[in-house]
């Protein structure tokens, strides 16, 4: 989609919230987000300390690099109340060009990664996305893309979920719930019923059967300051409640805890809820959630190319230890070595990360 495509986007789309950014909001800032977070009396709260602890005395250290996952953009069809993207369709400026994704794809050549995890924003509004996914599947790569539902909805791209299938690539929906009124409050008034509208022509091209290449996955954050239950009992509860209300099918679903990041962070704030949040992440905090961390086995990589240790990393500017670290400079032929030996980067938000049953973007850790 144009970038001139602004106001197209923000009618075709529930919109909860406007973006901190075209709001000139002060939690725009990573750098306020951070010192927001770091401002807060919160015993337990040094990330490090915790993780020592749990084992790791020499602090996060990558495992075996298997996720290159890319940050294609933060525009959207979407304004989600939760999103610590900070997305919206105001956000036409990152967007991720063409010379950086055939860097990305030299980038990713270079590694041993067999997934790439395709994320946004809506990754599909991305000019050059289907010309990413088709690179990827032709260096047998396995892809996920990372979508909102409601995009698949838009006329141009309607054939989207015929188009995934015929390439196998995984489709991993957001979807705060399987109720109406838990996901149109976060994600807007009548979110719900354009996504399981998404969700029904994903199973009419073959997703959500059981077949491995036709992969259905739907993400769920809760809609308040607590964390998921148990992903396993959520599964089998949502799977039922779907298929019986709305004749919708999906093969896993993954529950990730809500980071306190951007939109989320302001919502946090704006309902006295962000210091028993943290406190609940401090006090929950799981050390077997430590070791599949996706920090430890993913590369994440910004719209503008620069490098990060994982998502959530990446929206607070905190950039990888890797010399030379945008994938447009990268000195491709020792890149393995270097990933390895880098120390992951961490502060306070790393406790959404930890907490519970743990957290990362392939949903629970432990």
């Amino acid at each position: 989609m144009k970038a001139g495509s602004e106001s197209s986007l923000a009618e075709a789309g529930p919109k909860r919230t406007t973006s901190l950014r075209s709001r000139r909001a002060p939690l725009a800032s990573a750098g306020a987000q951070l010192a927001r977070l770091d401002a807060l009396t919160l015993p337990g709260g040094d990330f490090d300390a915790a993780v020592a602890a749990a084992g790791f005395p020499a602090g996060l250290r990558p495992g075996r690099l298997e996720i290159f996952q890319i940050n294609v953009g933060r525009l959207c069809n979407m304004t989600c109340r939760h999103c610590h993207v900070d997305a919206g369709p105001d956000r036409v400026v990152e967007n991720m060009n063409l010379q950086t994704i055939d860097a990305c794809l030299r980038a990713l050549d270079a590694t041993d990664a067999h997934t790439v995890d395709l994320t946004g924003g809506a990754p599909e509004l991305n000019p050059h996305f289907r010309y990413l996914v088709d690179q990827c599947i032709a260096r047998g790569k396995h892809v996920m893309d990372r979508c909102n539902l409601t995009v698949l909805l838009l006329p141009q791209y309607a054939d989207l979920p015929d188009w995934f299938a015929e390439r196998g690539v995984e489709v991993v929906c957001s979807l705060p719930h399987y109720r109406k009124l838990s996901t149109d409050a976060q994600r807007g008034d009548g979110a719900f019923e354009r996504s399981i509208e998404a969700l029904g022509r994903l199973n009419a091209a073959g997703y959500g059967h059981g077949d491995e290449r036709r992969r259905l996955t739907l993400m769920h954050n809760p809609a308040g300051a607590f964390l998921p239950g148990s992903q396993a009992s959520m599964e089998r509860e949502w799977k039922a409640a779907l298929l019986k209300n709305h004749g919708v099918r999906f093969d896993r679903l993954i529950a990730l805890n809500n980071m306190p990041i951007a939109r989320y962070l302001e919502w946090l704030e704006e309902t006295d809820n962000l210091q028993p949040y943290m406190e609940k992440l401090v006090g929950g905090f799981n050390p077997a959630a430590v070791g599949g961390l996706m920090c430890r086995n993913t590369l994440s990589i910004a719209w503008d190319g620069t490098l990060h240790d994982c998502d959530f990393n990446q929206m607070l500017e905190i950039p990888a230890d890797v010399a030379r670290g945008n994938v447009r400079d990268l000195d491709l032929e020792p890149l393995m070595g270097r990933l390895a030996a880098r120390r992951v980067a961490t502060a306070r938000h790393c406790f959404g990360c930890t907490a519970g049953a743990g957290s990362s973007c392939g949903g629970a850790t432990s």
